[in-house]
């Protein structure tokens, strides 16, 4: 599928030249559609002067950082890739449509695009889970190593595609954080009755341990943490979870993000919407969407230490780790509910299968790459 996407790239390479050949062979995408373009500012192979107008609605609050930033950096590097042939306008939730409703406004095509992650969307097609966070699964890397290299894109195009929908990867966070709590975890008995806002599958991992699951989209969660609704919640990590202000209701702050080790976000494009523009403002949108992507995961990286030194230091946030035997417990019964998921239907077992398989290929790897690597810094330098 990347190959694909980049045919016209490597086009380009031949018109233009060195420079688009160096920024290709370096992986720069964005950079080279940029750089090698129409000198007459037409954008990136402007054959048609026919120019569209899109709508992208989002699970993500109005200009909210890292997540609703991400989706206004996606709009504007299609706008500015395309020469300004396709715009898109960008509706936080609740502007256009729900949080919760933005899946279904795509699909039916209130709005052409939409972003969010395919964890919320467990109740429609409860295989999308595998395409956002699988508790113990795969982190940022590998999840793109699985999407783009491995199979992963072509099964999630399957689950959308009763939905009219086309899912891309688009953002990422990277290895998230465990939680806010009002209280100590100190053991598995501190879960029961644990009223946790917690989507997708680590969800169902809490209900199972005697917790009980929460739907809330972001806008929401702060208010329900301080009047008590909620005992814990989790977000997203330090950057993002600074921002809401999670540290005035509660002052635990768990980790490791056992539930959401690489979250994946996506954007979902209409798919008779997508069909309807020029072949070259297809591979934009596809283009765009992986820049994005990388783009947010870089973003989350620069800046989540920086604001946890900002929680621990100015916010007096108490930083701790789960009990070996609560993560334990919460890797047990993530393994019984995988397996479940699997036999749902045929389509589910192919997912699951496919998942594990690679994430047993990336554990191998990591064990003498980056696992190894990450240890004898840990330990060789002061």
């Amino acid at each position: 599928m990347f190959m694909k996407n980049t045919k016209n790239l490597y086009r380009l390479v031949i018109k233009y030249g060195q420079k688009c050949l160096l920024l290709a062979t370096m992986g720069i995408l964005l950079l080279a559609l940029i750089s090698c373009g129409d000198n007459k500012g037409g954008g990136y192979g402007s054959a048609s002067g026919e120019s569209f107008e899109w709508k992208m609605v989002t699970t993500w609050p109005k200009d909210f950082p890292g997540l609703g930033t991400g989706a206004n950096n996606l709009a504007e590097v299609i706008e500015k890739m395309s020469g300004g042939r396709l715009t898109v306008k960008v509706y936080g939730a609740g502007e256009l449509v729900g949080a919760f409703e933005s899946f279904d406004a795509v699909s039916r095509g209130t709005a052409e695009m939409g972003h969010g992650a395919a964890y919320y969307w467990k109740g429609k097609a409860p295989a999308a889970q595998f395409f956002a966070a699988v508790p113990f699964g795969l982190t940022a890397q590998e999840m793109n190593g699985w999407i783009y290299h491995g199979g992963g894109l072509e099964l999630w195009e399957r689950v959308y595609n009763d939905f009219n929908l086309v899912p891309l990867a688009a953002g990422n966070t990277g290895v998230q954080m465990g939680g806010w709590f009002t209280k100590e975890i100190k053991s598995i008995a501190d879960l029961k009755g644990l009223k946790m806002r917690i989507p997708g599958l680590g969800g169902e991992v809490l209900n199972r341990l005697g917790g009980e699951q929460i739907s809330l989209p972001g806008g929401e969660i702060f208010a329900a943490l301080e009047l008590g609704t909620i005992d814990a919640t989790e977000w997203v990590g330090p950057y993002n979870d600074l921002a809401f202000g999670f540290y005035k209701a509660a002052k635990f702050y768990y980790y490791p993000g056992w539930h959401e080790p690489g979250t994946t976000l996506e954007t979902f494009v209409n798919k008779e919407a997508l069909a309807a523009l020029p072949e070259d403002l297809q591979s934009i949108v596809r283009i765009a969407a992986q820049a994005a992507n990388m783009d947010m995961l870089a973003d989350f990286t620069a800046r989540n230490n920086q604001a946890l030194n900002t929680l621990i230091n100015e916010h007096n946030v108490q930083l701790r780790r789960f009990p070996n035997d609560v993560l334990k417990e919460f890797a047990r019964v993530t393994e019984e509910i995988l397996k479940e998921e699997s036999l749902r239907d045929e389509l589910s077992k192919e997912i699951y299968d496919s998942f594990i398989t690679f994430r047993k290929q990336a554990d191998t790897w990591h064990e003498i790459s980056e696992l190894a690597y990450l240890n004898a810094r840990k330990n060789n330098l002061k």
